[in-house]
């Protein structure tokens, strides 16, 4: 590769977004691959602050608050992570980027599009984005599988306008995945899609 690249997976929860993401970045590093696997929020200050909100609750933090976390967090991500690899010719790949704030703050009544440009503005635009789908009904049935509860960002109405406003993203670089078949058929899709991308030759 004469560059890095930028790969994003996005998804409603329960669509195997975080598992097929493990696999590809598996499979590209046995490709010899140099890879930089992220996920969002992460694990700084900022995103902590997220994720007790999944976990505990608002506890009086306004969604206006909340969305200003998400950004702070995605701008310390590009500067500390995000630019840096992709300055190695390195390939990134990010379970959850902006396209995932853009759906799910959109959901809370926030311009999605809104939120795409004002990270735009900051955050590198991924070379591609894979948005992996799947029935609600399946979505629930796998969250209820792998957790004890569902969180807030989990319950059906809500989820059902996270699912809308993911279904209105458009460009070439985005591509929905149907998540529906086994693991395995799933990785090879995105596999496929993924060696196109980097001029990759096919390996079983």
């Amino acid at each position: 590769m004469d560059r890095g690249y930028l790969i994003a997976l996005e998804g409603v929860d329960g669509t195997g977004k975080s598992t097929q993401c493990g696999l590809l970045a598996d499979y590209l590093e046995s490709s010899g691959c140099p890879v930089v696997r992220l996920r969002e929020p992460t694990t700084g200050v900022w995103g902590r602050k997220i994720r007790k909100i999944l976990t505990e609750g608002r506890g009086g933090v306004t969604p206006e608050e909340e969305l200003r976390y998400f950004i702070n967090d995605r701008k310390e991500d590009v500067e500390r992570n995000i630019a840096p690899a992709l300055e190695q010719g390195k390939v990134v790949l990010i379970d959850r980027y902006y396209y995932s704030t853009a759906a799910y703050q959109g959901a809370l009544g926030f311009d999605p599009d809104k939120i795409i440009r004002d990270n735009e503005a900051f955050a590198p635009r991924p070379d591609r984005v894979f948005i992996i789908q799947v029935s609600l009904d399946e979505s629930f049935r796998r969250i209820e599988q792998s957790r004890d509860s569902v969180s807030a960002f989990e319950k059906r109405e809500y989820l059902e306008k996270v699912r809308n406003i993911f279904d209105t993203f458009t460009g070439e670089h985005i591509r929905r995945i149907d998540s529906g078949p086994p693991v395995e058929e799933v990785q090879a899709v995105l596999r496929r899609e993924v060696n196109a991308l980097l001029g990759l030759k096919e390996t079983s």
